[in-house]
């Protein structure tokens, strides 16, 4: 049990806000982006600096409290009880590169901050759906790019980390020193340390030509029908996903869709109008669209895509790797999730894999899913009283699905994570079990047990 001495030690150590259950901050420092996720550490520390970090680290171990770590939030699918909580989110370090095309982040930086910086020098990261996101905790769970089929996943672009490890121990690890480490961070998501700092190579930003479709819900099944075929037409650098959305009557989506079951084709091709429109063509002559934005785009307007909600929600995730899209699993996802299955989950998409994402990168990582055809994920609201149903339709969704999946995730989208076997479906047999040998090596006392998290066993049992 914590004391006012414990605190006080703490205090007088950081530079940053420490904070208590009943302090007036204590809402603020532990709010996550999923609303549906409430934290309820002993006490939270809001670093300033690395050094922070490293403090707040030493000072927990001492007093044997697990410790956790967030930025942003957007990945908060496990809530925190007690411990000692590490807030990152004012680590804003940021500098571009635009020689060697690379960009070094401290841990609170969204990928909005980094392109704001880059785009205009004629480079872009490898970002995700929304620009809103941390940049560190997407990386370490390896990234899934809005271009990833043209570039791969983003975790295969870090050049450098630097981390507090569970003994306190500030590193800075890259190939060559701690390669096993490096290797493990990049796609582990930080199962052995806490990242202060991240770098990463850029890629130069060319003509861009994405957006939207949305199609009447109804035609659910021809256009899905016409997505299978359609894929296979593409060059690898174009990059396309497909959902099925509810959308709400609220002031966040257009007035064309709300309050509507819709299909939400995206689309991301690092090219013009003259080369993208002839590989859009097919799919604009399907339906009647109720909307479509797909054109020459601003890369600062990327966002506009997948149009992901930028407000925090209450919400609850799952996904799983599929090994084929083909007609019997369109079946069987329309069955549950259709026009008139009254499916309550506000998201179930369809992102398709390989081109890059297939391929990896000379130096190892534990990145996940290159061996899949697709991502499936699926989101609900996660509050009453929505949150029940929920959970059973993605529950229904996910055991339909099953003949169709490899049997693993990415751990970015695996959604609340259960059991150890739940957990380790995020990885390899191969790479689990290294993940394992370096978390004993590294927080032998799971110090950092929150969120998805693997416990460690020595190699030699």
């Amino acid at each position: 049990m914590l004391v006012t001495d414990d605190i006080q030690a703490l205090s007088s150590a950081v530079s940053g806000p420490v904070a208590l259950p009943d302090s007036p901050e204590f809402a603020a420092e532990t709010f996550a982006f999923n609303a549906g996720t409430v934290h309820r550490p002993d006490v939270v520390l809001g670093a300033e600096n690395a050094q922070d970090v490293a403090t707040g680290v030493k000072w927990a171990a001492a007093r044997r409290l697990p410790v956790a770590v967030q930025s942003t939030g957007h990945g908060a699918n496990f809530a925190i009880d007690g411990g000692l909580l590490i807030t990152t989110r004012r680590l804003q370090d940021l500098q571009i590169d635009p020689d060697k095309r690379t960009a070094r982040v401290g841990a609170g930086v969204k990928w909005r901050s980094v392109l704001e910086a880059s785009v205009p020098q004629g480079l872009i990261p490898l970002h995700g759906s929304s620009t809103d996101v941390g940049v560190v905790g997407y990386t370490l769970g390896g990234g899934l790019p809005v271009l990833g089929r043209a570039h791969g996943f983003a975790a295969e672009q870090v050049r450098s980390m630097e981390l507090v490890t569970a003994d306190g121990v500030s590193r800075r690890i890259d190939a060559e020193t701690e390669a096993e480490l490096f290797a493990l961070m990049c796609g582990g998501k930080g199962n052995f340390g806490i990242v202060t700092a991240l770098e990463f190579n850029l890629f130069p930003l060319g003509d861009f030509y994405g957006g939207a479709i949305f199609y009447p819900g109804a035609d659910a099944d021809s256009i899905l029908a016409a997505f299978r075929e359609w894929l296979p037409t593409l060059p690898d650098q174009a990059s396309p996903s497909i959902s099925l959305l509810r959308l709400p009557d609220m002031e966040f989506v257009p007035p064309p869709l709300r309050n509507q079951f819709v299909v939400h084709l995206r689309f991301a091709f690092p090219g013009n109008r003259e080369d993208g429109d002839p590989l859009l063509a097919p799919m604009r002559a399907v339906s009647a669209p109720l909307m479509d934005t797909v054109g020459p785009m601003d890369y600062l307007d990327v966002d506009q895509i997948h149009m992901d909600p930028m407000d925090p929600l209450p919400y609850m995730e799952g996904g799983v790797l599929l090994k084929d899209f083909g007609e019997k699993a369109v079946a069987a996802l329309l069955e549950l999730a259709g026009q008139d299955s009254g499916c309550p989950l506000i998201m179930i998409e369809v992102r398709p894999l390989g081109g890059a994402l297939a391929k990896g990168r000379a130096l190892a990582d534990a990145v996940s899913g290159r061996d899949a055809a697709f991502l499936l994920f699926l989101v609900g609201i996660n509050a009453p009283p929505a949150a029940e149903a929920s959970h059973a339709s993605m529950r229904g969704i996910l055991a339909a699905m099953a003949p169709h999946s490899t049997g693993s995730t990415l751990v970015n989208f695996h959604g609340e994570p259960g059991d150890e076997a739940d957990r380790a479906r995020a990885w390899s047999p191969a790479v689990y079990e290294r993940m394992r040998a370096a978390k004993a090596t590294y927080d032998p006392g799971n110090l950092l047990r929150f969120g998805h998290a693997i416990t460690g066993v020595s190699s030699a049992t």
